[in-house]
């Protein structure tokens, strides 16, 4: 008894992972499974004379359901929007290989859904073939390939050096958090930070610093932090499109819109993005959680930018 008291007093938090801060991406995972059988019962498969009907039919309308359900049946599995599934079931001398490709533009990936896509598409086969066949077995049951999502892509970019630039009239060093955040979550994940400084909310110093981090340090990205609202001393976003030679509005339009889903004030930000020589400067917003939200669709992506700079094949 004393055992089973000390079993029932331990408790385990369970959950999903919070995927909400993540950017949709295209999610596409491939996954198979391996039926294998006897040569008598692929012969019936060919021939059509199983008794619950058609085997290949079976596993490809089983396998497409079971992709949209997969959340139903894996306790820790998102319910995500399926895109798109495609079956296939291809006979061989003594096995049925069933390949699953799953596709959706969502903030997870979508290995679950293929895995169990093909899983299920087995036990049809093996329920169908049973009456058939002592001698079935599944297995291996493997993820081949999944594509998406920013990991992959954010490694790529921890050769570059990073600047940071907090701009705000009430801020120092030791009472900033934003830019922390920013050093925190970059130095996390491998990038090169050289450069980390507060600097009031003035135009020319603002100006005059972009124009020596770009021009003498070089760095290959400048993250500024605060002074994008609509404020009179809001400057940032002037500052920097004085400096730039060329704009590139979708990464703060991509900023925008990926906040103006998690709150309403996103779209009160001025926030610009562009590119000095071979410098790309982004602004980001001014408090913890803005910047936050704000990293999330940039971190996977912006590396391409530096490689469209160095001229490489897109």
């Amino acid at each position: 008894m004393r055992n089973v008291i000390e079993r029932s007093s331990t408790h385990t938090n369970y959950g999903t992972i919070d995927v909400s801060p993540k950017p949709d991406t295209l999610r596409v995972a491939i996954s198979e499974a391996i039926v294998t059988v006897s040569p008598g019962s692929i012969q019936l498969v060919k021939s059509g004379k199983i008794p619950k009907g058609s085997v290949v039919d079976a596993a490809i309308l089983a396998g497409t359901l079971a992709a949209k359900r997969a959340s139903d049946l894996i306790p820790f599995c998102h319910p995500i929007p399926i895109d798109d599934v495609k079956v296939n079931v291809t006979i061989a001398v003594d096995s049925l290989k069933i390949t699953s490709q799953v596709k959706s533009i969502w903030k997870t990936g979508v290995e679950m859904e293929s895995l169990t896509s093909v899983a299920v598409g087995a036990l049809t086969i093996y329920d169908m073939l049973k009456p058939v066949d002592d001698s079935i077995s599944i297995g291996p049951i493997r993820l081949i390939k999944k594509e998406g999502g920013t990991k992959q892509a954010s490694k790529i970019f921890k050769k570059r050096t990073t600047a940071i630039l907090v701009t705000s009239d009430s801020r120092d060093k030791n009472k900033d958090k934003s830019g922390k955040l920013i050093f925190e979550r970059l130095e996390s994940v491998g990038y090169n930070i050289v450069y980390y400084e507060v600097l009031p909310d003035n135009l020319e110093l603002i100006m005059d610093e972009i124009r020596t981090l770009c021009d003498k340090t070089k760095v290959d990205l400048i993250l500024t932090c605060g002074g994008t609202g609509i404020g009179s001393r809001d400057v940032t976003p002037d500052a920097t499109l004085e400096v730039i030679d060329k704009e590139v509005s979708g990464i703060a339009d991509t900023i925008r819109a990926h906040g103006q889903r998690r709150t309403p004030y996103s779209m009160l930000s001025r926030g610009v993005a562009g590119v000095r020589n071979k410098t790309v400067i982004i602004n980001l917003p001014g408090s913890p959680r803005a910047i936050s939200e704000s990293l999330d669709p940039l971190l996977g992506a912006i590396h391409h930018a530096f490689e469209m700079l160095e001229n490489h094949k897109h």
